[in-house]
């Protein structure tokens, strides 16, 4: 579990190194129309950004799940579980370094049986002065030799940003965690496609080759994914599995530009 925490967070790190590649490819797309800016790259990233902590606690409640009536409680969140599932409450609490969250979630178990597969149920719930609405389901499977485990989250999320600006958010995510001797030798791969409307904008966000790295490596190591705005598509390659701070960025030109992760 504390593995899939720690890959959790690397989520929102591959959000910070996505949002400040992107920020730099405005200069070489002068040419055209459409550009992508910061601005469009934080809408595309912002949900799982916003809800990866969230994640994390529903994981590790589900893992906790035990008869009808049971309660789990800790400084942060608690649960009051039922056959069909559980209510989690949170308590103004800060999870990976996110605002204040509150509110209530209502997880329903797969009704069909199918292990390791529930979906969360958000109405008015609140990270800092961000409100979310909507669903969001996971599905969690271990291979027959132990030594990996992946689950999908599949998002149908409403995000109503401070200034009342809003987010849509629906698509799915895939995330392979891979264990090796130590956790040096320990990977994670990340795949998917989803879509993103903001401010009359569409993005479609397409992980051509899995997004992996290892789970002590602060970058993205290897793999590539595209994003489309309204018909626009940039490429970013993060290389060949070195651990460096550098990727590279394709324009619909052709023009490459090598750019650095993080200051």
């Amino acid at each position: 579990m504390k593995i899939l925490k720690n890959t959790l967070k690397n989520l929102s790190l591959l959000a910070t190194v996505l949002m400040l590649g992107y920020s730099c490819s405005d200069d070489a797309e002068k040419d055209n129309d459409i550009v992508l800016s910061q601005a469009d790259l934080e809408a595309v990233l912002e949900t799982d950004d916003i809800v990866g902590g969230i994640d994390v606690a529903l994981f590790e409640l589900y893992n906790n799940n035990g008869s009808t009536g049971k309660t789990m409680v800790n400084e942060c969140y608690s649960a009051q579980y039922t056959e069909t599932g559980y209510v989690a409450t949170f308590n103004n609490c800060v999870l990976n370094g996110t605002e204040n969250i509150n509110g209530t979630l209502t997880v329903t178990y797969d009704t069909d049986g199918e292990q390791g597969s529930f979906s969360a149920s958000y109405e008015d719930f609140y990270v800092g002065e961000i409100k979310i609405n909507g669903t969001r389901s996971y599905q969690l499977n271990a291979n027959s030799e132990g030594n990996s485990v992946s689950f999908s989250v599949t998002s149908n999320l409403t995000v109503e940003m401070a200034d009342g600006s809003l987010i849509s958010d629906e698509g799915e995510r895939s995330f392979t965690l891979t264990f090796g001797d130590s956790l040096e030798s320990t990977t994670y791969s990340i795949a998917g496609t989803w879509t993103v409307v903001y401010e009359g904008n569409t993005y479609n966000v397409t992980v051509n080759a899995p997004l992996t790295s290892s789970v002590n490596c602060g970058y993205v190591a290897a793999g590539d994914m595209t994003v489309s705005k309204n018909g626009l598509t940039v490429n970013v390659d993060f290389g060949d599995s070195t651990c460096d701070n550098v990727a590279t960025i394709t324009y619909p030109n052709g023009v490459e530009e090598e750019i650095t992760l993080r200051d």
